[in-house]
């Protein structure tokens, strides 16, 4: 749960330049499960992942045991999902769903299964 709906988001002009045209990026939804990593990256419509954001994504989605999924909705006034997808590790797209209760369902579906793999 966001604690403070009404926090700034952190802004990094100072450090831009320091390691060339790098800038640190932010991850909107990030959860652990037994050594499991569920990372999510909520876009809004017409909203783009920038360029250094994909390269983070497709990299964290080729580690083990990293699922990293990118949300097309809000949370504005309630959470609103209108599609998912989850990164594949070849940096293919896969469709997970197209409703909140599709969203919901998956992450219950992937709370159980990191609860039983193996770690």
């Amino acid at each position: 749960m966001m604690r403070n709906p009404l926090a700034v988001h952190i802004d990094f002009k100072d450090i831009n330049g320091l390691m060339g045209k790098r800038v640190p990026s932010n991850i909107d939804m990030m959860m652990e499960r037994h050594g499991h990593f569920l990372i999510g990256e909520w876009k809004r419509d017409n909203e783009k992942i920038s360029l250094g954001q994909q390269i983070l994504l497709k990299q964290l989605a080729r580690v083990n045991k990293f699922t990293v999924i990118v949300i097309n909705g809000d949370t504005d006034n309630g959470m609103l999902v209108k599609k998912f997808w989850q990164l594949n590790k070849d940096a293919t797209f896969t469709v997970l769903g197209t409703s909140t209760q599709d969203f919901k369902d998956y992450l219950i579906n992937w709370d159980n299964s990191a609860n039983h793999i193996d770690t």
